[in-house]
């Protein structure tokens, strides 16, 4: 069988390494030493000032729209996971759904201002497969609102654009460590500012709101994470240039086989150092995209229909929207497989069937 992803593990010995150390100090969450390091390590490679290791992705936008205090209608995009939606609804605002850029496939700033209300507090956009939204024309029209900006970074992992992280974009960045990332801890993630003062509110609310043993500053959530999952993100992060690498190669690969057959790759942002997380690709009309994915399947190889349905078709929606460009990425997308111990043989088998799939169309 050939998935969509597959995690890496690190040496077993290594991370039993870890697992010692916990063992003997007996300290396995709360702020634990080893959590310390990640987040010291994590700011050192990732040349950030600041970042809270959270307990994933998800939470880490729900303490985000917290921090901010993010009420009324939220601006966001119709293309990505349902959590970048669902969090915004858990928290009790509404998304605003606008259409996205036809090649970036981030939401399209330009259709951003017709979208705007009176109760419009916040703009939710994701950096799409990591690709780079269009932060300068975002940041404008933040301003001229005087709109909060969250950016859903989650498979940003090791994105730089215009030679700084992508994670200082914005009021917060929220990135995803979870398991089917690049770099993982299990399951984790974190929050991301340059405000010093929205850092401090966001320790508050990731652990209880508590400023002490006996005192609690505001309303908080366990948002923390375990040592547990700490030492797995040290031991991959020790890795992890190895492992962008080696993805920068399977979609230089790929590129090869399938560049020039009729398909719509997403336009990297200019001025990025790209870290490959995934491989999309769009196929002529989702009739087809529906053929290969089944002739994939009967193989055994499990690509994956990232993302669908688009999610202003979720049933939770109530309002009705008009967006040709989401409707048809979305109907039409499949990413194809990549993680670490993909082989070339497997590569060749993948687009082998999509290439024999596609003659017979």
């Amino acid at each position: 069988m050939i998935p969509v992803n597959k995690p890496f593990l690190p040496p077993q010995d290594e991370y039993g390494d870890y697992i010692k150390s916990i063992w003997e100090r007996n300290w396995l969450t709360n702020n634990g030493p080893l959590v310390n390091e990640l987040e010291l390590k994590l700011k050192d490679y990732l040349g950030l000032d600041h970042l809270l290791f959270t307990s994933n992705g998800t939470v880490a936008l729900q303490i985000a729209l917290k921090a901010l205090d993010i009420k009324g209608e939220v601006i966001t995009t119709p293309f990505t996971y349902v959590a970048t939606t669902t969090s915004i609804i858990w928290e009790g605002c509404t998304p605003v759904f606008v259409d996205i850029d036809q090649d970036t496939w981030n939401i399209d700033p330009s259709k951003i201002e017709q979208a705007i209300t009176k109760n419009t507090t916040a703009i939710a956009a994701t950096h799409v497969f990591g690709n780079p939204c269009d932060i300068r024309a975002i940041k404008e029209i933040a301003e001229k609102y005087n709109l909060k900006v969250i950016y859903d970074a989650a498979h940003c992992f090791g994105v730089d654009h215009n030679e700084e992280s992508i994670l200082i974009q914005g009021d917060i960045s929220i990135i995803s460590f979870h398991a089917t990332k690049l770099f993982h801890t299990v399951e984790g993630g974190a929050v991301v500012t340059k405000d010093p003062v929205l850092l401090k509110k966001m320790s508050y609310l990731r652990n209880f709101g508590h400023d002490g043993p006996w005192k609690f500053n505001g309303i908080g959530i366990n948002g923390k994470n375990s040592e547990f999952h700490a030492g797995m993100g040290l031991c991959n992060l020790k890795y992890v240039d190895e492992i962008l690498d080696k993805r920068k190669q399977d979609c230089s690969y790929y590129d090869k086989w399938l560049l020039n057959k009729g398909l719509t790759k997403q336009i990297i942002a200019d001025n990025t150092n790209y870290n490959y997380a995934y491989y999309p690709i769009v196929f002529p009309d989702e009739k087809v995209t529906l053929k290969v994915l089944d002739q994939l399947e009967v193989n055994n190889i499990f690509p994956r229909r990232y993302f669908y349905p688009a999610l202003h078709k979720l049933d939770y929606v109530s309002r009705e929207y008009n967006l040709p460009i989401t409707e048809r990425v979305a109907g039409s997308i499949l990413c194809l497989p990549l993680y670490f111990d993909l082989s070339r043989e497997e590569i060749d088998m993948v687009t082998r069937i999509i290439l024999r799939t596609l003659r017979y169309e």
